[in-house]
């Protein structure tokens, strides 16, 4: 199984640890649309589940180290528990974990991993089978960014405007603000 504990302790903030395999990023779309779901919240889903796909997959190849041949992952990858305790695991190294808040009308796509390097965002070569990650976050979200963690690591972040009651998405009434990386 590629997922570790679902934390929940304020019903509208969420988290859950995934394993440093490719299979986590399905755990972390499956993660997003049971939430998202669950906060009736679902229209956000194909946004969120790309975004939350992209910032997944950088901290699986850049932060963890993983390979892109699906099959094979660095040796040391092992070492990190999938179940851990709330910072660390026993061994001191931080899991992948994703986190959903809900405050609103914004949902916030956050995702924690052991680098403390922050993203940075490439030039578009379209040819490329990669690289073009955090356009698209940058693309699907109202704005993102990251923040180092203290002592190690990061956290990358993705805002997105749920609609009102009325069925109208904040950012379409007040306008998408864009943030370069």
């Amino acid at each position: 199984m590629s997922t570790g504990t679902a934390l929940a302790v304020d019903p509208h903030v969420v988290t859950c640890t995934l394993a440093p395999r490719y299979e986590a990023v399905r755990t972390a779309r499956d993660f997003a649309r049971t939430t998202l779901n669950r906060w009736g919240l679902g229209d956000l889903f194909d946004d969120v589940a790309l975004v939350a796909s992209e910032l997944v997959t950088n901290a699986l190849r850049h932060a963890v180290g993983a390979r892109p041949d699906p099959g094979h992952l660095a040796a040391d990858l092992a070492a990190i528990p999938t179940q851990g305790g709330p910072q660390q695991s026993m061994d001191g190294r931080l899991p992948i974990r994703i986190s959903l808040v809900h405050r609103a009308p914004q949902v916030v796509c956050a995702v924690s991993d052991p680098s403390s390097t922050g993203p940075v965002a490439r030039e578009a070569d379209f040819v490329a089978e990669s690289g073009r990650g955090l356009h698209l976050v940058d693309s699907f979200s109202r704005s993102w960014g990251w923040h180092p963690l203290a002592g190690a690591g990061k956290v990358v972040w993705a805002l997105f405007e749920a609609e009102d009651p009325a069925g109208v998405r904040a950012q379409d009434a007040i306008g998408r603000h864009r943030r370069s990386a």
